[in-house]
């Protein structure tokens, strides 16, 4: 941990979560906009050292990507950029804007180094995160956009919100990510049962070709999958991403188990990220690439808390990483720290 982050992270910890997450956000946004301090930033943490990988069509910097749910509205991607990042998932980006869920929505979980969030996709909407995007400066770290139905869509037109999305983000992100495992918005889950998600990735894989004949380049699609889903359940949501010509698959979005937890906040409705979802996830991993074995890459992330975290969801399969709770417990120096563990 770098040695100042502990005293930024007790006077973080004084806040509300969201509070102090938006006040991080706010920093690091502000930094990122003034191309010194930018670079100043990236002095520090960035990991020249690191391998590039190739993954979906796509050349990364690194192994070690910004989650999805960090930076929502995509107003700070240019700073956390200079926090070494090789990739930065924006969103969740929902059409039209929404207030996401009632507040308190985010709890700290300290002794398990966990989060609880029912947050419910507050966003500004696509039009705000597609100006945050235009103008990219090729070169930087890989931009991935990850979309979600509006809550007041009905699961039988959630098709429709996607296509909508892909049409928009396709021109401006590097990759997308479909989001139908939060455990936030009512019913969104029942997306990864095999009827609906067989319809919907027919759909959105034939959105996404339609956008790249546009384009003339290929925009990846990814899915993110839930780790409460049963082994028969997970199989059969793999099977249908393979069979549609889905790109990747991101393991795993947050977990409405408890097992093992005892906390006095470990009641609170929503999904739980970090320590206490580390193995979890490092087993849903396992689990798809044993069985799909390298067809398409996937993406680990759930509890990388620490360098030998990040290492086992390689080992279990995984291509990519990607960090969130664990840059909130243990600060921003975590990415170059995995970044030199894997040299």
């Amino acid at each position: 941990m770098n040695p100042i982050y502990p005293l930024s992270r007790a006077l973080l910890f004084r806040l509300d979560p969201e509070a102090a997450h938006g006040l991080s956000l706010a920093t690091i946004a502000r930094v990122g906009r003034i191309p010194p301090l930018r670079a100043a930033l990236a002095s520090v943490f960035s990991e020249p050292q690191a391998d590039p990988v190739e993954a979906f069509g796509l050349r990364f910097p690194n192994r070690v990507g910004l989650a999805a749910g960090y930076d929502k509205n995509g107003e700070a991607w240019r700073g956390l950029a200079a926090l070494g990042f090789g990739h930065i998932e924006i969103g969740t980006v929902t059409p039209e804007p929404q207030p996401g869920n009632p507040k308190p929505r985010v709890f700290r979980l300290v002794e398990e180094r966990s989060l609880i969030n029912r947050m419910g996709f507050p966003g500004r909407g696509a039009a705000y995160v597609a100006e945050q995007l235009r103008g990219r400066i090729p070169g930087g770290p890989v931009i991935g956009v990850n979309i979600g139905k509006q809550k007041s869509t009905a699961l039988e037109e959630a098709a429709d919100d996607y296509e909508e999305l892909i049409d928009v983000f396709g021109p401006l992100a590097d990759y997308l990510a479909v989001n139908i495992s939060s455990p936030n918005t009512p019913d969104l889950r029942r997306l990864q049962e095999r009827g609906f998600l067989e319809a919907l990735l027919g759909r959105i894989a034939a959105r996404r070709d339609e956008v790249a004949e546009r384009l003339g380049r290929r925009v990846p699609v990814l899915v993110k999958l839930a780790p409460d889903l049963t082994d028969e359940q997970l199989v059969n949501a793999v099977d249908a991403i393979v069979e549609a010509g889905i790109d990747g698959i991101i393991a795993t979005n947050t977990t409405i188990g408890r097992e093992g937890l005892e906390h006095a906040l470990a009641d609170e409705e929503g999904g739980l990220s970090g320590a206490a979802l580390t193995d979890r996830s490092t087993r849903i991993i396992a689990t798809i690439h044993e069985h799909i074995g390298g067809a398409i890459p996937i993406v680990g992330v759930g509890g990388v808390m620490s360098p030998q975290d990040a290492r086992a969801k390689l080992d279990a399969g995984a291509t990519l990483v990607q960090i969130y709770t664990g840059l909130v417990y243990e600060g921003p120096g975590l990415v170059k720290r995995i970044l030199r563990n894997l040299a």
